[in-house]
């Protein structure tokens, strides 16, 4: 069967990534003998027109749609998309027969209401390779299911996880957008984190893709698309089994030191593994800190300490590894005395830059859902499809606001609202400069880069 697929994602917050997922269905399809084709509505401008030519031209008999985000997770400076998702369905409709399917992380969160918001056929929850694979399968003999609902079922294990199908014409748009090409190690997640979805998308446990399958993607990444950073997209990279060493061997084995950055929880490293890191070219982490004082990191389900979160940030910067920090304030526990502290713990951290969030987003079948329903911040009857925060019962949103803004409104590498500097990083990646940008933010660090640019030209 020819087969689109459509990534619909149109956020650029704090960087352009590759849609890996529509990448790696694609590939799975290709595999299964389809004609599939990529199509990605933020390279086209979100251009509805280019969409409806693509498809004229083209002739889908099946059309997918991922969703990878409902809305930008930011109480202060709020999007919702999947308004944008509804348009491309009813676009779709207009121009084909073929029949719409949604998927992705986004859509699977919330999989009921979205498919009724948006009105397209079908949607595929969960892991969407063996699931699309089946309905294309089926829907090439003229069997379509009954159930618009697709799923989920038991994850693929780790060796079944194929290769992303990288689409040349979109990775030379997101590579021209700041040089940075997406990679999945492994998924699941074994944290307890009573906002995040992750163990409800991927599940609790890990499934670690073929070590050297992995670093053939870095290779060819490297080697025939010519990209200059990769960016490891799994939920924690320095996961506790200890999967991401086998990795970082096989890229030292193979002599592979390219620039790479990671999400990464603040606890069990070392000077031995952060050395291995550098040696294979880590250069940038973003630390999943979340919470700015032992308070609220209980709060919010962690296992680790503020203490935790010093000792990591003190052993990247020893290497010159540029650190970021994310941290939300108004978690389960806070209070005035615990935001009052998280500043000032916030603060105290050196040589880094901090992301500071007000409020956290509740998400279906979380833990901190159902904190809001006993504390009756959430009604029973929200299905949480437009965008509900949880602020802690014990803080008043405007003094909140007042005190984060005061606090942070002079700090060049402490941002709040998380999304201040994003058109000032966008612009540098239009001009060329490669990388997550947001070290530059880093005190000294600025004059420092800027000094390698004009060096090269």
């Amino acid at each position: 069967m020819k087969i689109l697929l459509i990534s619909s994602n149109v956020t650029v917050s704090p960087y352009p990534v590759y849609p890996l997922g529509v990448s790696m269905i694609a590939s799975a399809l290709a595999g299964a003998g389809h004609e599939v084709r990529q199509f990605d509505f933020l390279e086209q401008n979100s251009s509805l027109e280019a969409l409806a030519q693509e498809i004229e031209s083209f002739g889908p008999q099946l059309i997918g749609i991922s969703v990878r985000n409902i809305d930008n997770v930011n109480l202060m400076n709020e999007q919702y998309y999947i308004g944008i998702v509804k348009d491309i369905v009813i676009r779709a409709k207009e121009v084909s027969e073929a029949k719409v399917i949604l998927g992705g992380a986004g859509f699977s969160l919330i999989p009921d209401l979205i498919l009724l918001e948006t009105g397209a056929d079908y949607g595929v929850v969960g892991e969407g390779e063996m699931l699309m694979v089946r309905f294309a399968e089926n829907a090439a003999r003229g069997i379509y299911p009954e159930e618009r609902l697709i799923g989920p079922e038991i994850g693929l294990s780790g060796t079944e996880i194929v290769s992303a199908r990288y689409d040349e014409k979109l990775m030379e748009y997101y590579l021209h957008s700041g040089n940075i090409a997406s990679i999945q190690t492994k998924r699941g997640c074994t944290q307890k984190c009573v906002y995040c979805s992750y163990p409800v998308l991927e599940g609790s446990s890990i499934r670690t893709r073929d070590v050297r399958a992995v670093v053939n993607d870095i290779e060819l990444l490297r080697d025939q698309y010519k990209a200059k950073y990769i960016f490891f997209i799994d939920s924690v990279f320095n996961d506790a089994e200890g999967a991401y060493l086998e990795v970082l061997e096989e890229m030292r084995r193979r002599n592979i030191n390219i620039p790479w950055t990671g999400f990464f929880k603040p606890e069990g490293l070392n000077d031995e593994i952060v050395g291995l890191m550098k040696a294979t070219g880590l250069i940038a982490v973003e630390i999943g800190s979340d919470a700015a004082c032992d308070i609220t990191l209980r709060g919010l389900g962690k296992r680790f300490s503020f203490k935790n979160v010093i000792e990591c940030n003190d052993i990247f910067s020893s290497f010159g590894i540029a650190t970021s920090h994310y941290f939300m304030f108004g978690g389960p526990g806070e209070t005035q005395e615990t935001v009052l502290e998280g500043i000032e713990n916030i603060k105290a951290l050196k040589k880094c830059v901090s992301f500071i969030f007000m409020g956290i987003r509740i998400l279906p079948n979380t833990t901190l859902a159902r904190i809001a329903l006993k504390e009756k911040v959430l009604s029973p009857e929200n299905g949480m499809l437009q965008p509900v925060y949880y602020l802690s019962p014990m803080v008043e949103r405007k003094w909140l606001e007042e005190t984060l803004t005061k606090a942070f409104s002079n700090s060049r590498h402490c941002i709040f609202p998380p999304d201040k500097v994003d058109n000032s990083l966008r612009m540098l990646h239009k001009l060329g400069y490669a990388g997550t940008l947001w070290d530059m933010l880093i005190p000294g660090a600025k004059a420092k880069k800027r000094e390698r640019r004009v060096a090269r030209q």
